[in-house]
């Protein structure tokens, strides 16, 4: 099939929920991507911050592989090897005790105000409301949509969910002020993502975490799109030296294949008993494998170093566009997540790059996201800025 046949059929059946451009990809080889018709592009938004190992990555590949050879399903009132050894992993390289596997980082968010809730209810008297902040993004549920504190997103889904209120990001005076005798937790992404690339200030998440010591609060962290290596570190919340209580996670945990999880000190879990929440395919044997995989390549290839260092190359390259470049009003990021804040609306930039075979994003309608995979070379970095570079000068000289 050809791109065009595949958005006609796409079209034709399919809710017009996304705003997509009209490319269908069909192969995917490290930092590049090919569509039906052929083109190859290099991908600096991989999949939403999903394919952080690049496309086809070998260890993922053959561990996908090998389980779909075992068993693809069996139901959680079973156990599975999979499963088991992904939460070994995940406890042992973060501060939790506990992990549970959902689908998405929606359900994930969902699992994490639920256990949090009930901790509320069964240990602090009764305390229900979890204060979020203003640009946040946590999921399109109707307990993560009411979290999610962006009007656009909220709009015509009237009444939201009660119990949770808003504060400006970033702003530690205002959360401490914001605390009520009813509130139980404070839930935050270490970088706002779908906000726009925002970077909170030094020291803002320890002020969080100190907060919450203080008024015997949780701090939950929204690790979906951060963690797993995208910052530089495992998880965001490592570089201010601070342990949530609950945090979750997706995106790139499963490689490409849908998974998610929450994780929690056993002090917090075990709200959550035998019963009181579950999901069909959580912890699915193949999902797991894959995240195995995950981890085990961050672990062992030193791709967290390299991230670090390709995001100081990033940032040295956009900080000097910016400067020589008035429509660039901001540039915001750590590792290999950035955003680039300009003076217009941004789509047509993005358009403009997939024409010159760069796959980039636009979020908060004036941002131009970057999210190239962890692994990508040196070269491949400068190639990618080279177009950002060249379309956002042919944007100031009044071009598309």
């Amino acid at each position: 099939m050809t791109n065009a046949d595949i958005l006609a059929l796409s079209d034709a059946t399919q809710l017009g929920v996304y705003a997509r451009y009209p490319v269908a990809f069909v192969r995917g080889e490290g930092a590049r991507v090919w569509d039906a018709d052929g083109k190859e592009y290099l991908d600096f938004f991989c999949g939403l911050a999903v394919t952080n190992l690049g496309h086809h990555h070998p260890g993922v590949t053959a561990a996908i592989h090998a389980q779909v050879d075992r068993v693809l399903h069996t139901s959680n009132v079973y156990y599975n090897e999979p499963a088991a050894r992904l939460g070994q992993l995940l406890t042992e390289r973060s501060f939790a005790d506990r992990v549970f596997f959902s689908n998405s980082g929606a359900e994930a968010n969902e699992a994490a105000i639920k256990c949090v809730r009930r901790y509320g209810a069964n240990v602090l008297g009764g305390r229900y409301e979890i204060l979020t902040a203003f640009g946040s993004f946590h999921g399109r549920t109707m307990a993560t949509l009411s979290a999610t504190a962006q009007e656009k997103h909220q709009a015509g889904f009237q009444p939201m969910l009660q119990g949770f209120r808003y504060v400006p990001f970033g702003d530690l005076e205002a959360m401490r002020a914001a605390v009520r005798p009813e509130t139980v937790a404070i839930l935050v992404e270490p970088i706002q993502g779908e906000g726009g690339v925002h970077v909170p200030p030094d020291g803002y998440l320890r002020g969080l975490r100190d907060l919450c010591d203080e008024r015997d609060l949780l701090l939950m962290l929204d690790e979906v799109q951060t963690g797993i290596g995208r910052t530089g570190r495992l998880f965001a919340y490592e570089h201010d030296g601070i342990a949530p209580d609950v945090m979750t996670l997706a995106k790139a945990l499963g490689g490409g294949l849908p998974i998610g999880a929450m994780l929690a000190t056993d002090r917090v879990a075990a709200a959550l008993t035998r019963g009181t929440h579950g999901s069909t395919f959580g912890g699915n044997p193949v999902s797991c494998a894959a995240g195995v995989a995950v981890l085990e390549a961050l672990g062992a290839e030193g791709l967290l170093d390299h991230c670090r260092r390709q995001g100081e190359r990033v940032r040295e390259r956009l900080e000097a566009l910016r400067r020589r470049l008035p429509l660039i009003r901001d540039v915001r990021g750590r590792g290999l997540i950035w955003g680039i804040e300009i003076d217009r609306e941004a789509r047509p930039l993005v358009a403009a790059a997939l024409e010159r075979g760069l796959v980039i994003n636009v979020t908060a309608e004036r941002v131009v996201r970057l999210l190239p995979p962890l692994t990508i070379a040196a070269e491949e970095i400068d190639r990618g800025l080279d177009v950002v570079e060249d379309l956002f000068e042919s944007a100031a000289r009044g071009g598309a």
